[in-house]
């Protein structure tokens, strides 16, 4: 407590002062981050017992051993320091051949940054990017990262709407007609989360030849890319696109190897995009993991079967869950050709949040409503099939009656 003078006595007394209480000056960006919806059902879900998750986008399947042993090998090899900022070199020349043989493209190490995840790699690409004036192209519903970042950025989002009546792909006319003097860049998901839909080549191509046209920036998330379940060739954007000029190709190994808790992603880009990703990359997650990097060397050159019997395992789960969803009132189906999640609609007047809530609630099963995903998808729930079918079964038999004493 300050002290004060008596100017008649020259004594000093104890002054009271009055300190303003502060609050912490977040910036006025953090607006444009919501609450996730997939988190809100989640984290109620946690304080209930009995639940049965349909919620979350995540592989249950376990990690391959060999990816395993080679994380441990590189512990007990004392590998726990940085790498190179760009990522393990052994890493880059693996991802590069690894690309390079399945989509018959020359690449080299400089095409290549290793990220913290895919998020990282996103997240990255998005926020250097958007600025205020530039126009991204997203599908509604996409993966609930996007949005945010573009806005949060000052950049403006403008959705393409796709719907489970025309199993939710992507018109290119669409997308073609969406463009316009401000539009930036355009953000693929392909396999979709949350749709599960597949683009065709055609599809793909058509996109990438108007945007390469018209000087439009193509982020293509490709993390499914190999949980395809009714097409030989997946259609990325390495495979269709003349060029990388405008092209930044990203993905990571948390879905295809099961390797989700290893945050290791990677984006793949022009040289001098990388170059400039690098330095931003460096003030962000400095380097990604380094045990989980030489566990990424194990995964791509070692025998992909490991890949084939997991899809083989979410076909199965796919077919049971298309039956399941196909056999319950009051929701249109389709079936999804890719990564674990279906994406069916409810009554157009009937809002899939509340639903949700309810669901829960009532019935112990926890899906994502559809507004967690967009703005046009406000009446859908997103089913992830990354559990067993008989877990599936069980949480339908709970569904099924439930949906039935519904009145919409």
């Amino acid at each position: 407590m300050a002290e004060s003078a008596n100017k008649d006595t020259g004594e000093t007394k104890p002054r009271k002062v009055k300190y303003r209480k502060t609050k912490a000056s977040w910036n006025p960006a953090m607006q444009a981050i919501p609450v996730s919806g997939i988190r809100r059902l989640v984290n109620m879900a946690s304080t209930m017992k009995d639940v049965i998750h349909l919620s979350i986008g995540q592989p249950d399947l376990p990690t391959p051993k060999h990816i395993i042993d080679a994380y441990i090998d590189a512990l007990n090899a004392g590998q726990t320091g940085y790498t190179m900022d760009a990522g393990l070199p052994e890493l880059l020349v693996a991802l590069r051949d690894y690309y390079g043989k399945r989509y018959n493209r020359k690449l080299t190490r400089d095409n290549i940054l290793v990220t913290s995840g895919a998020t990282e790699a996103m997240y990255l690409a998005i926020s250097a990017t958007s600025a205020p004036g530039r126009q991204f192209i997203v599908t509604d519903p996409s993966f609930l990262l996007y949005a945010p970042l573009i806005r949060m950025n000052g950049g403006e989002v403008k959705y393409v709407p796709t719907r489970a009546e025309n199993n939710h792909q992507l018109d290119p006319d669409d997308v073609i007609r969406a463009m316009g003097p401000r539009t930036f860049a355009l953000v693929l998901n392909n396999p979709n989360n949350p749709t599960g839909a597949v683009y065709p080549r055609t599809t793909v191509e058509t996109i990438l030849e108007e945007c390469a046209y018209r000087g439009i920036q193509v982020y293509a998330d490709e993390v499914y890319d190999h949980f395809i379940f009714d097409d030989d060739e997946f259609a990325s954007v390495l495979s269709c696109s003349t060029d990388l000029d405008n092209i930044m190709c990203i993905s990571s190994f948390s879905k295809t190897y099961s390797m989700a808790g290893l945050r290791v992603g990677w984006v793949i880009a022009s040289q001098a995009a990388i170059k400039s990703l690098r330095r931003y990359h460096m003030f962000t997650t400095s380097v990604a993991n380094t045990p989980s990097q030489f566990a990424g060397v194990a995964a791509l050159t070692a025998d992909q079967q490991c890949v084939r019997d997991m899809v083989g395992i979410y076909r199965e789960r796919r077919d049971k869950v298309v039956d399941l969803i196909d056999q319950t009132p009051y929701l249109t189906g389709y079936k999804p050709g890719g990564a674990f999640f279906a994406f069916p609609d409810l009554p157009p007047h009937v809002d899939g949040s509340d639903l949700a809530l309810r669901m829960l609630k009532e019935t112990g099963v926890c899906v994502v409503p559809g507004d967690a995903f967009g703005e046009s998808c406000t009446n859908a729930l997103r089913f992830s099939f990354s559990t067993t079918c008989e877990r599936m079964e069980e949480a339908f038999d709970r569904i099924i009656p439930w949906m039935a004493k519904q009145q919409f």
